[in-house]
């Protein structure tokens, strides 16, 4: 008799970045994203997220789901959008889905993961990850806030120098290279493809929004532990 893999719903879901580490910690995975995403490498619906999360708690199927993880777009905290940046005219008007998204995930009573990168985001930073933890070509730190449930923080470990590419009219060498924008020293595609363990999109756009699997792998991974736990 083959077992039931546990099943984790990926909102906002952009390439699969996080539904791929979950997939290999042992999920079954359904993406949900506004955009097309062609390149998604699994079962995927096309469409408002959170429109469409409250339609599952609606007619009971998130119960099919095991977790849910989500990451809402907070472009008005990012560190794109704040102080300095802000001052250039910056910010302002971006999206913040962070609240409405926790609020309809609280309602699911499912335990949950929300992802966001550093800055402002009011988020409990209850996790955060560094690619130098799984020594990876990139840093792209993330925090993650954990409901229904929780697991131990990991140690940071030192980086061991910098990120390849101009910093203040500087250009250093590193071990690390820029997974966003273009030129300056930043990564090309195959760069980032092989730095952050993504394989199955070769869209710049894409992998400069994507989180490495890797990290979602460990967080699937401790959360399946944790559940184990809690059943034994």
């Amino acid at each position: 008799m083959t077992d039931i893999r546990p099943r984790v719903l990926d909102l906002f879901s952009c390439a699969g970045g996080a539904a791929m580490g979950y997939h290999r910690a042992g999920f079954d995975v359904d993406g949900v994203d506004i955009a097309p995403r062609p390149n998604y490498p699994f079962p995927y619906h096309q469409g408002d997220a959170l429109d469409r999360l409250t339609h599952l708690i609606t007619t009971g199927q998130i119960r099919r789901y095991a977790l849910v993880h989500a990451s809402p777009p907070c472009q008005a905290q990012c560190a794109l959008t704040v102080g300095t940046n802000r001052a250039q005219g910056w910010g302002g008007t971006h999206l913040d889905l962070v609240a409405p998204t926790r609020a309809l995930l609280e309602r699911t009573g499912l335990p949950y993961v929300i992802e966001q990168p550093n800055g402002r985001a009011t988020i409990r930073k209850d996790l955060s990850l560094c690619g130098e933890m799984f020594g990876l070509g990139v840093l792209r730190h993330r925090n993650f806030e954990l409901g229904n449930w929780t697991t131990p923080r990991r140690t940071h470990p030192p980086h061991r120098g910098y990120v390849r590419g101009h910093r203040h009219g500087i250009y250093r060498e590193g071990p690390y290279v820029a997974p966003y924008g273009s030129g300056g020293g930043k990564a090309t595609v195959p760069e980032m493809q092989t730095a952050m363990g993504i394989t199955w999109t070769d869209v710049r756009e894409e992998l400069t929004e994507a989180i490495p699997p890797a990290y979602t792998k460990w967080i699937g991974t401790a959360f399946l532990t944790c559940r184990q736990e809690v059943l034994a």
